[in-house]
């Protein structure tokens, strides 16, 4: 990896290109682009039959310049670093501090590759690749500029095997608090890789690890328990923690985020509570004009005594509750 630092000191790890994989993107773009100087070779062959000498050698010369040297330069500068071999074999020229290049950066490069790859057959730009330390030919020197690796082989990551059945359990007392993350990846690391090491090696890798993390967590494996199995189930112990743990809060989240729907007022005497610091007014219940319609005279009024004119009080307009 190429420890590549930008304008605001960032590192960036770009693997860069080597001689193998360069040579056939170099090939690949020297066909496309030979096969199309060819063909506009014979379309002006055929155009400029009428033309002298000195005409047709002019028509050629730039011909050439347009076709092998200008149209490199042009596909990298629209395509920012990507011709069509870079492009087939997963390569990118980027600036030295891992931006995209320029006309300026294109242009250097198309010129030094006229006189390190077509004049000397790649000669030179194959030594000054092998001499470099980033693989960098004398065009990439010039302009500033390096090749390095846009697709990177994604890594395979194999899962870790599960304990003996008889295990599965056995371990949820015990006390992962004091293992360092760094303990942990080696043990994944050796039960992700115990069936690709010898057996001798593979069983002191298993003791060793088995006796840190024994020194760890202060209790020892239960008796006639290989190393190896008492590693995995150990494993799966923390697993399993881990995976009770995020359910726990992922449920106590959703709890929370409905709690607050769930003890929401619905109406009736909780919603029509007055604001804290104002008197509350009891209001009665027959306060509506639709309850005076319905409501039947009291034992207090006599048949055909108007509501409110009894007893001295003052007439209201509202007929009281039954």
């Amino acid at each position: 990896m190429s420890g590549l630092v930008t304008g605001d000191a960032v590192v960036l790890g770009l693997q860069p290109a080597r001689l193998p994989s360069r040579a056939l993107a170099v090939l690949i773009d020297l066909v496309v682009v030979w096969a199309g100087y060819l063909v506009l070779t014979l379309g002006l062959a055929v155009a400029t039959a009428s033309l002298d000498e000195a005409a047709v050698m002019a028509v050629s010369i730039a011909s050439f310049l347009l076709v092998l040297v200008g149209a490199p330069i042009a596909v990298e500068t629209l395509t920012h670093g990507r011709s069509l071999g870079k492009l087939a074999c997963g390569l990118r020229v980027v600036r030295d501090d891992g931006g995209p290049i320029r006309f300026r950066h294109a242009l250097v490069r198309g010129a030094m590759g006229v006189v390190e790859i077509l004049m000397t057959f790649g000669v030179v730009a194959c030594v000054a690749s092998l001499v470099s330390e980033r693989g960098r030919r004398l065009g990439d020197v010039f302009a500033g500029t390096l090749v390095v690796r846009e697709r990177m082989p994604a890594a395979r990551t194999a899962a870790v095997p599960p304990p003996p059945p008889w295990l599965v359990g056995r371990f949820g007392g015990l006390d992962l608090s004091a293992v360092p993350e760094g303990l942990w990846l080696e043990i994944r690391q050796y039960l992700t890789r115990s069936r690709e090491l010898d057996p001798v090696v593979g069983r002191r890798l298993a003791e060793r690890l088995a006796d840190e993390l024994v020194t760890r967590t202060g209790t020892p494996p239960p008796a006639g328990v290989p190393a190896d199995a008492y590693l995995a189930g150990v494993v799966a112990e923390r697993q399993a923690r881990d995976a009770r743990r995020a359910f726990a809060r992922g449920a106590g989240a959703a709890g929370g985020a409905a709690a607050p729907r769930d003890g929401a007022p619905m109406g009736g005497a909780a919603a029509s509570k007055p604001p804290v610091g104002l008197p509350s007014v009891a209001t009665p219940a027959a306060a509506s004009p639709a309850a005076s319609l319905v409501a039947p005279p009291s034992a207090a009024s006599p048949v055909g005594t108007p509501p409110g004119t009894g007893g001295g009080r003052r007439s209201t307009g509202f007929a009281p509750p039954a």
